[in-house]
């Protein structure tokens, strides 16, 4: 399988570069499957990350992106295109951002098969404290551009909500839910130890500015310290592209608070020892444009939750089990409240970082990129499929007809890995027992967690087959193999597709 990914991809920090990263990453440990990025131009020159293959085709806010990302994919001649996006992927200005949602589009026109993992929809946005002047334009050209996308062969989102969204006013496409996934293998045990010892770290982590500000969260925190001493705010991160300038603003009233302290940008290597120190992450959010990224990475190192009580986050912690601690959103005293009543509770905040760690188990980023790969195996053998079928539908005397047979022939042998699709089935194994042997691991602290796992639908445990979540309430609805598996085992026998039984098949 020859996959292309369109993707921000480091050293680039546009947005979703991290999460186009790890998907990469994930997808160089498959045997048998080529990957080839088509990233971002970078604005000053920097060495590419080891071990991958990158094509810089496309720039922030230009209109020459359907023109450059063509001529690469052309080149490529891939047999899927991933598309990993936000609404604000390819600009900040209209008619860029505009041009490059459309190329997903153009892409399936051209003949390729295109998937696209959208990060958040227009109807979910606050465009007040998103910035944006022109809301009714805004609003039918987000609508149009979700249309556009929905012309791809297949369109993943992130929280069953958005798919409800994307079913009842659109009514067309082909729409997954897949979870965010925590952007590792594997998630890192909480060290405890670490953690209020000797003092409390509050971690704030993001990019600054526009829904995510930091003076309620900073006024709160004064009213923290003065309850409980021991305690530290860290800010991570740098202004939103919209607010340049906003994080230094803000530090530089506070350089002279010792408990308050800037880290600016934090490196991936810095991660995993910021996040192990942590006794509380905090979203101070007033709104929401998606599964929040930073929840995910609370939940890779077991760190408890505070949050604005945002619907977006209600559903996150109903729909993947993370603990989550709510407060009104807005309000200096819900949040001052629930810091200082979790940093009081040492048993809560252990039960919350167990749980939070318990639900990483289920969605590591392997399990979340298999489900990615099972689905494009599946249909490009149903592809194979219906070229076969129509093969044999040509009479035996034409001439034509031994050229034709080399060339389905040829197509099922290239695809066919003998590693790769062992691999898609080893793997779901291993998951299954690297899960087991995490929760041995965490003995009594996850017994009050498995409960919860087994309702978390839109999260199935690896390598298992769930024909039904019971009630088809989540936005998923009922899970049905293909009648195509039952009756051609030898060329579907590893997939395992995660469709609902309504959305059209592929192309």
């Amino acid at each position: 399988m020859k996959i292309c990914l369109v993707t921000a991809f480091p050293p680039s920090r546009h947005g979703l570069n991290e999460y186009g990263f790890h998907i990469a990453r994930e997808l160089g440990q498959y045997p048998g499957l080529s990957l080839s990025i088509l990233a971002d131009d970078l604005a000053n020159v920097e060495p590419e990350l080891p071990g991958y293959d990158v094509t810089r085709c496309w720039a922030f806010d230009a209109l020459s992106n359907p023109v450059r990302l063509m001529r690469a994919i052309s080149k490529c001649q891939p047999d899927v295109v991933w598309f990993n996006l936000g609404f604000a992927s390819f600009g900040s200005s209209p008619v860029p951002a505009f041009i490059g949602l459309a190329i997903p589009a153009m892409v399936r026109f051209a003949g390729y098969y295109t998937h696209v993992t959208l990060h958040q929809l227009v109807e979910t946005v606050d465009l007040n404290d998103a910035g944006v002047k022109s809301q009714l334009l805004y609003r039918i050209a987000g609508s149009i551009a979700t249309h556009l996308l929905l012309t791809s062969n297949s369109l993943s989102v992130l929280l069953p909500a958005y798919r409800k969204i994307l079913r009842e006013r659109y009514r067309r496409g082909s729409v997954y839910v897949r979870a965010h996934g925590i952007l590792s293998g594997r998630p890192e045990y909480p060290d405890l130890t670490k953690r209020g010892n000797p003092v409390h770290r509050i971690l704030a982590f993001g990019k600054w500015g526009t829904y995510k500000r930091l003076e309620l969260l900073l006024d709160a925190f004064a009213r923290v310290a003065q309850e409980i001493p021991d305690v530290e705010l860290i800010i991570s991160g740098g202004d939103h592209p919209k607010t340049p300038g906003y994080v230094a603003s803000v530090a530089s009233r506070y350089k002279d608070n010792p408990k308050v302290k800037f880290t600016g940008y934090v490196p991936e290597e810095a991660i995993p020892a910021l996040f192990q120190g942590t006794s509380v992450a905090v979203m101070p959010y007033t709104s929401s444009a998606g599964s929040s990224g930073v929840a995910h990475l609370a939940c890779e190192y077991g760190v408890p939750i505070v949050a604005s009580d945002i619907q977006d986050f209600i559903e996150l912690s109903h729909e993947e089990g993370i603990a989550i601690e709510f407060y009104k959103s807005g309000t200096v005293e819900g949040l001052t409240e629930r810091l200082v009543s979790l940093l009081r509770s040492p048993e809560r905040l252990e039960l919350m970082a167990m749980q939070n760690f318990s639900a990483a188990l289920r969605m590591s980023m392997p399990e979340i990129i298999r489900q990615y790969i099972r689905s494009f195996d599946l249909q490009h053998r149903v592809k194979m499929l219906r070229a076969a079928s129509r093969f044999r539908r040509v009479p035996r005397w034409m001439p034509l007809r031994p050229a034709l047979r080399r060339h389905v022939g040829n197509k099922l042998a290239t695809w066919h890995h003998s590693d790769f699709a062992k691999y898609l089935d080893i793997n779901a194994t291993e998951a299954l027992s690297n899960d087991g042997l995490a929760a041995d691991a965490m003995g009594q602290h996850l017994a009050s967690a498995a409960s919860e796992s087994t309702s978390d639908d839109t999260l199935p445990d690896p390598g298992l087959n769930h024909s039904s979540n019971g009630n088809g309430s989540n936005g998923l609805g009922n899970h049905a193999q293909p009648t195509a598996e039952q009756s051609t085992p030898a060329i579907l026998h590893s997939a395992n597709p995660r469709q609902h039984p309504s959305d059209p098949g592929a192309d």
